[in-house]
């Protein structure tokens, strides 16, 4: 089964990170391979956390695949957890957790494991997963330069 881990040191907060990478909607405009995202329902739940159920659509050329997954939104521990529900997966697991350094710094670690169902559908988009995943972390790094403002460089 394929996994991506990484962890790297961002020049934005850790709860701006989290708020980055929960604002789910946005993905189409940045994320690799995101064409659509749709939620379906959305719960509050008492300790702080929020649950989505959200479809998400991936597409590369000719090939177009839908799923579904739970989102936890756990703002008071800035951790993130996708659990897949529906699609062309066998399983997927996808998780973030955002470590503040200083005000201004976070570490932000990225998980995902995936396993296809078909195995044609593994050849079709297996190589091209791979590469769009290893380029997930620095995406979304981007996008908060973008968001939040660039950094300033250390004089």
């Amino acid at each position: 089964m394929p996994r991506f881990s990484s962890k790297r040191r961002v020049q934005h907060s850790a709860l701006q990170m989290f708020d980055l990478v929960a604002d789910v909607e946005r993905y189409p405009e940045f994320v690799p391979l995101c064409e659509s995202l749709r939620i379906r329902q959305r719960k509050d739940k008492p300790n702080g956390t929020e649950i989505l159920v959200a479809d998400m659509t991936v597409s590369f050329k000719l090939v177009r695949e839908s799923f579904t997954s739970e989102v936890v939104l756990d703002r008071p521990n800035l951790k993130i957890a996708a659990r897949y529900l529906k699609g062309p997966f066998s399983s997927l697991e996808n998780r973030w957790a955002f470590e503040p350094g200083s005000e201004t710094e976070c570490d932000v670690a990225f998980f995902l494991a995936y396993e296809f169902k078909s195995r044609m559908l593994a050849m079709l988009m297996g190589a091209m997963f791979d590469a769009a995943f290893a380029r997930f972390a620095s995406a979304f790094e981007k996008r908060a330069d973008q968001v939040y403002g660039k950094p300033k460089a250390a004089s």
